[in-house]
């Protein structure tokens, strides 16, 4: 992430989006540049959104059974090492810590790009007996990555994520575990999210470095590019052998663990802002949105208009919902755009007349529509009017996602629909040299291959040779 000044205007989203989302960012002051090169500052605003997604997601691991721990960020080089794949799947972006107290460490420390090394290190200890099993634990922490490329949310060198690591008894326990975290994610993002995704495997070479196999959702922003907004990996017995993870089973017999690892980060902020924004900034679905509401009293300085406009906000505090209001002394106008520019799902206007009437005005930020409610139940009418902005933004963002997935038959029109913005539905050999051609060619990527593999053709679309692979390739973040 370069320097740069405060932004004072956003780029236009449709001439240049990369800039209008930076711009957005810092506007909105959901995250700032920090001292450290690729390293952002998360604003109280960003953070809320965050705390807001940990909240729903924790909720939803804690009724599965899985249970929050905390493990250090510093861990010894040997450890890393001991996966050969997954230790040369990290090592161009490792951090190491080789001072400290003023002294040579006799030992390097990785700071953690992820924590399977340190986990499988306890795990090993911790699993004895069948009795130890299954093993559901998740924690919510941050790593760091060396990236030479950044953007805020999408790519930083340290982000905040959560990571949930399981031991299973069998290979089934393990990979149903995969796939049932895959779509516990899936259904996050549509009904909190407002995120349709395409979910699926991922091919050899984009899957989880160490992992046997690697599922995830892809999520479509409006430049058509993919962002991967969450993954699941089945380990197998992998680590469980590279770390000595045995337990003792009913018949006395000492078997390998079958582990699963499974993630989401703060890149989902950035998936919310390049899937529902617009020009006037921010569009937030209501689940995670810090104020779900606001309240601006018009017309202040007439009597009672601020007392009216403080009960309506506790009113609908008391009914659980996200409420603030802005009695500072800047112009209507200027709230009316600063409030659009957060995206702030409901606007309630309440001046003078609206008191009279015993009415409130109300703007929806999603489409803009206006409406007079009566204050008498207006908290009913509140939450009936979030969940309705909730299931429009989803089904906006799907009927714009299943306009851009697309399928080609060969290398002219993969082309014409990668450079139009589009997921590309291909057939595939299976050979790397194909995958890696089309990337060469249209800087596109295997997202995933989704579970319905019916399919459009039976030749690559590369070389020609029989195929049996549908995968959706794109362009991505």
């Amino acid at each position: 992430m370069e320097e740069k000044q405060f932004v004072k205007e956003v780029a236009d989203i449709k001439t240049n989006y990369p800039q209008w989302y930076t711009d957005v960012v810092l506007k909105t002051q959901l995250a700032d540049y920090g001292p450290t090169k690729g390293c952002m500052v998360i604003r109280p605003y960003g953070y809320a959104i965050w705390e807001n997604i940990q909240k729903e997601l924790d909720m939803r691991f804690k009724a599965t059974g899985h249970k929050n721990c905390y493990f250090p960020m510093l861990i010894p080089f040997s450890l890393l090492q001991k996966e050969a794949e997954h230790v040369e799947g990290f090592a161009p972006e490792v951090a190491l810590v080789t001072k400290a107290g003023g002294e040579t460490l006799s030992e390097p420390l990785v700071i953690r790009p992820t924590s399977e090394t340190i986990i499988c290190e306890m795990y090993s200890k911790w699993v004895q007996s069948y009795r130890d099993l299954p093993l559901k634990y998740n924690q919510w922490a941050n790593v760091l990555r060396w990236e030479k490329t950044t953007r805020p949310f999408l790519r930083t060198s340290e982000f905040l994520w959560q990571e949930g690591h399981t031991v299973h008894a069998t290979r089934e326990e393990s990979q149903k575990e995969t796939l049932d975290m895959l779509y516990l994610y899936a259904e996050f993002a549509k009904n909190v999210l407002c995120l349709p995704v395409v979910i699926g495997k991922k091919t050899e070479k984009e899957k989880f470095a160490g992992a046997e196999s690697t599922f995830g959702m892809e999520a479509m922003m409006q430049d058509g590019k993919s962002l991967q907004a969450g993954t699941s990996h089945h380990f197998g017995d992998k680590f469980a052998r590279a770390y000595n993870i045995q337990y003792l089973d009913k018949a006395g017999t000492h078997k390998y663990g079958w582990q699963t690892s499974w993630g989401v980060s703060t890149r989902l902020i950035g998936a919310i802002i390049m899937a529902h924004g617009d020009q006037r900034g921010l569009v937030l679905p209501p689940p995670v949105a810090p104020i779900q509401a606001i309240v601006l009293p018009i017309a202040m300085h007439k009597e009672g208009v601020s007392e009216k406009a403080q009960k309506l906000i506790d009113r609908l505090i008391a009914a659980g919902i996200r409420c603030e209001g802005d009695f500072s002394d800047q112009s209507t106008g200027w709230k009316f755009n600063q409030y659009e520019m957060l995206g702030v799902p409901i606007r309630l206007e309440l001046g003078p007349r609206d008191i009279e009437k015993g009415v409130v005005s109300l703007a929806r930020r999603d489409n803009g529509e206006k409406l007079i409610l009566p204050i008498a139940d207006i908290e009913d009418k509140v939450k009936d009017l979030l969940e309705e902005i909730r299931v429009n933004m989803y089904n906006k963002a799907k009927t714009f996602m299943d306009s851009r997935i697309v399928e080609a038959h060969n290398l002219k029109q993969m082309e014409e629909a990668i450079n139009g913005g589009n997921f590309v539905k291909a057939m595939w050999c299976g050979e790397a040299e194909c995958e890696n051609k089309i990337k060469e060619m249209f800087s596109a990527t295997a997202r995933i291959m989704p579970f319905d593999q019916t399919p459009i053709d039976d030749k690559c679309i590369v070389d020609g040779t029989k195929a049996d692979k549908l995968v959706i390739f794109a362009k991505a973040y």
